[in-house]
């Protein structure tokens, strides 16, 4: 739902969880974007694509856009399908390197399918959706790591959202939900 991307600056609620993907592509307070490196930002921010977005302040869209992060909105998604999207997308982040990083935001999904999250916004990805997606990342070989994220037990409805990330990070991993 969100891309994390805003800063100090462009927040419009100051809630610091809103800004660790800004923070790796090198901007915002310098206390988060220099953790690992005092020098580099962790991320090329033209490495990084961000799908299924559908909630993003002004001042969020605008960073993305001015640094060149993909932002494959659920309109787009919706009008072009989830494959096209991500191939799109990952011919642009694997370009020239030898692996992909996933992270996968459980506020992606639509809280119909992942309840369990801090800020849910109707209007997310399928469970089908983000099945496929894993499996189309999975395909390409070249995933060499992945984190989960927004997974809030006191929130969630029997466990069903923690029960999702773990079905995608097999698909990921590259197990198919159907066989053909």
């Amino acid at each position: 739902a969100h891309a994390d991307f805003n800063t100090a600056e462009t927040t419009p609620s100051g809630n610091i969880h809103g800004m660790p993907l800004a923070a790796l592509c090198g901007l915002g307070d310098p206390r988060l974007v220099c953790l690992w490196d005092e020098t580099l930002p962790a991320l090329d921010p033209k490495r990084v694509a961000v799908i299924g977005a559908r909630d993003l302040d002004p001042g969020e869209k605008r960073s993305l856009r001015e640094v060149g992060v993909m932002v494959q909105s659920m309109e787009q998604i919706d009008r072009i399908g989830m494959v096209a999207a991500l191939e799109k997308a990952i011919e642009r982040v694997s370009r020239e390197v030898d692996g992909i990083y996933l992270s996968l935001d459980m506020d992606a999904l639509d809280p119909r399918h992942a309840p369990g999250v801090g800020t849910p916004v109707p209007g997310g990805l399928t469970y089908r959706e983000a099945h496929l997606a894993c499996e189309v990342v999975a395909e390409t070989g070249k995933l060499v790591g992945m984190d989960v994220v927004e997974v809030n037990p006191i929130l969630d409805v029997q466990n069903q959202t923690a029960s999702l990330a773990v079905e995608f990070i097999r698909s990921a991993l590259g197990s198919r939900i159907w066989s053909s």
